[in-house]
C-alpha cells in the first residue's frame, strides 16, 4: 500500500509534540502554495513579500524591524530590502537620528503590488478556515493573538 492510499492524518494526533506539529503543518499549508505562485508569477521570495507586507501596514521601518516583525533571519530580510529597492517596490532614506540606521518605506508600486498579492493569501486562509462557524473563527483568533504575543517575548 503506498503513502498517498494510506490515512497518514494520525501523525495529527500520535506524536510527542502534536501542537507544534499541528501548527506547522497548518502554516505550511497555508502559506507554501500561495508563496510558490508568487514565487512563480512575481518573481518574489519570502522575504521580499514579507517586506512589503510589513511597509504596507506601517508608514516606515527599518530592516531590523522588519526581522523582527516576521521572526525571519536579517540577512535574508536585507537581501530583500536590496532586491525590492532595485525593482521600485519600496525606498530607502537614511534615519537622521542614527546614521547607522535607514528607513524603508513602500512606494505606490509596491503598495499596489501588495494589494495585489494579499488577495492570494486571504483565498487561501479563507479556504481553509471555512471549516470553522463564525464563533470559533472568533476563538482562534483570541488564541492565536495570544500566542503570538507569548512568542513575541522572545529573546
Amino acid at each position: 500500500m503506498s503513502a498517498s492510499t494510506r490515512d497518514l492524518t494520525s501523525i495529527f494526533t500520535r506524536n510527542e509534540i502534536r501542537d507544534t506539529y499541528r501548527v506547522s503543518f497548518l502554516a505550511n499549508s497555508l502559506i507554501v502554495p500561495v508563496y510558490d505562485t508568487i514565487k512563480r508569477d512575481e518573481g518574489l521570495n519570502r522575504g521580499e513579500y514579507l517586506l512589503l507586507f510589513c511597509l504596507a501596514h506601517f508608514p516606515k521601518l527599518t530592516a531590523q524591524d522588519v526581522a523582527n516583525m516576521t521572526g525571519r533571519p536579517r540577512n535574508s530580510i536585507s537581501r530583500g530590502v536590496h532586491r525590492m529597492l532595485d525593482k521600485g517596490f519600496i525606498q530607502r532614506s537614511p534615519d537622521a537620528e542614527d546614521g547607522r540606521q535607514a528607513w524603508l518605506r513602500i512606494t505606490p508600486a509596491g503598495r499596489a503590488l501588495h494589494k495585489r498579492l494579499v488577495k492570494r493569501f486571504q483565498a487561501r486562509e479563507d479556504e481553509l478556515l471555512s471549516a470553522l462557524t463564525d464563533q470559533e473563527r472568533r476563538h482562534l483568533d483570541e488564541l492565536l493573538q495570544k500566542l503570538v504575543l507569548q512568542a513575541s517575548l522572545r529573546d
